[in-house]
């Protein structure tokens, strides 16, 4: 057995993030590939060590520590990119999921049967369609629709796809229509993404009262003052000055952008 599918029986849990990541290796080949690319950049790192250390006159056997540290932090923040990758599907998955669920809800509606109505799913648009298309693909392979749909509850990275999954397989195990529930987990989803576009609001207007205090009144009377003040004391002030202050303005421009966009909701309107 090799290192890499010794690390991976010692982490079960590892299948289950890389299909939440949308990763679909085994998970021997993943560690495989990490364990390749830290070992290349902690070549790099202790190739790169040998200048400095040689310039510094300390020992070459400080390489070795080098190469053993940067492998470790390198390997461990390949593994950690699963974690940023789940985070990223999940806000995609999130964003589109109250259209997913009303345009399954639609099809239930009009008559057709659960599974008829996954197949169209998984044929729509958005992130949300790709998890009904493996729920698809796992019926097709044999796998009773219960189980595919617990499955997808278990691998998705989205606690509201998760809601809507539950309900729907709940439905079936106790045998009630499906179209009741999943209205209903859908009416609660809508409100939880209203009652966050109103907290976005109130966010928002405190953050455009500070931004027109911080980013434009200070700057512009900071700047008319300081003009004077220099005239009146006969200050040269050359052109790296001016660019110093122009770049400070817009470092925080940038700032408030950031800011502005990490507290936006994460929808789809």
């Amino acid at each position: 057995m090799s290192i890499a599918h010794s690390i991976a029986a010692r982490m079960p849990e590892l299948h289950d993030k890389m299909h939440s990541a949308g990763i679909h290796k085994k998970p021997a080949e993943f560690v495989d590939e990490a364990l390749k690319n830290g070992f290349l950049m902690a070549l790099m790192m202790s190739i790169l060590s040998i200048f400095i250390i040689l310039q510094s006159g300390m020992s070459l056997g400080l390489v070795v520590l080098v190469f053993i540290v940067s492998f470790g932090a390198f390997f461990f923040l390949m593994l950690k990119r699963l974690d940023v990758a789940i985070t990223k599907r999940e806000r995609e998955i999130d964003r589109d999921v109250l259209f997913a669920g009303r345009f399954l809800l639609v099809k239930l509606n009009s008559g057709k049967p659960l599974i008829n109505a996954l197949f169209e799913a998984s044929r729509s648009y958005g992130v949300a369609g790709e998890y009904f298309q493996e729920i698809v693909e796992d019926i097709k392979l044999g796998t009773p629709l219960e189980e595919a749909l617990d499955k997808a509850y278990r691998t998705t990275p989205s606690k509201k796809f998760k809601k809507i999954l539950f309900q729907i397989n709940n439905a079936l195990r106790i045998g009630v229509d499906v179209s009741s529930p999943l209205e209903a987990i859908l009416e609660e989803i809508s409100q939880e993404q209203l009652i966050e576009i109103q907290r976005y609001g109130k966010k928002l207007n405190s953050i455009i009262m500070f931004y027109l205090l911080a980013a434009i009144i200070m700057p512009s009377l900071g700047i008319t003052l300081f003009s004077i003040v220099a005239s009146m004391m006969s200050l040269k002030i050359d052109l790296p000055v001016f660019l110093m202050i122009l770049f400070f303005l817009m470092l925080v421009q940038l700032i408030f952008i950031a800011v502005i966009r990490s507290i936006r909701p994460n929808l789809n309107i």
